[in-house]
């Protein structure tokens, strides 16, 4: 009998479950060890959603550096530092919840994914803004970023540790909360998007 694959050797990925009917084709959750494909999906298209959702987590935070710049500074390319991070703020989100935190990750993922966008329109030589629904892959990429911002500017010249802020990060867009940067982001968004329909 051949043993489970588990998530870092620790976390189960068979009992974690998408809600959210429109990312369910996007949000990997298959099981693996080590999240590294090394790169196997960048040149076919929307190859990406085939990609553990945890690997495109520690992927987000590598860019992680200066703190306006997006792919410069001390975290650019170091993919193994990204997954260590995120292997202790695993450890960090089942201490202080007791769930599964792949669960946490993909309902944060659901929570601060958000469903609508707003685009230019240049109409005879005047540029105005117009709301747009946005499609899952892309709802998924900004929930990534969105929670990778939120944790650059809080570990950011902060007392606390790069994994504490992302668990607290995630433990709190999981629970749609309001005080999550990551949260706040994505309702200003779609308030934008509201006023330009």
């Amino acid at each position: 009998m051949s043993e489970k694959m588990l998530l870092f050797n620790r976390w189960e990925a068979e009992g974690v479950e998408v809600s959210d009917l429109g990312l369910k084709n996007v949000i990997d959750v298959a099981p693996a060890v080590i999240p590294h494909t090394f790169g196997r999906h960048e040149h076919s298209k929307f190859a990406k959603s085939r990609v553990n959702i945890v690997e495109r987590l520690a992927n987000s935070i590598m860019h992680f550096g200066k703190k306006h710049a997006k792919n410069t500074g001390r975290m650019a390319g170091k993919k193994q530092r990204a997954i260590s991070i995120v292997k202790a703020s695993f450890d960090i989100i089942h201490l202080k919840t007791g769930k599964n935190p792949l669960q946490v990750l993909v309902k944060a993922v659901e929570s601060v994914s958000p469903n609508e966008d707003t685009t230019r329109i240049s109409y005879g030589g005047v540029v105005y803004h117009l709301s747009v629904d946005l499609s899952p892959q892309r709802r998924v990429d900004l929930a990534l970023r969105f929670i990778a911002e939120a944790v650059r500017e809080a570990a950011f010249s902060s007392q606390k540790a790069v994994e504490e802020v992302l668990a607290d990060e995630l433990i709190a867009a999981s629970q749609s909360d309001s005080a999550s940067p990551a949260i706040k982001k994505k309702t200003e968004q779609e308030r934008m998007a509201l006023a330009s329909r």
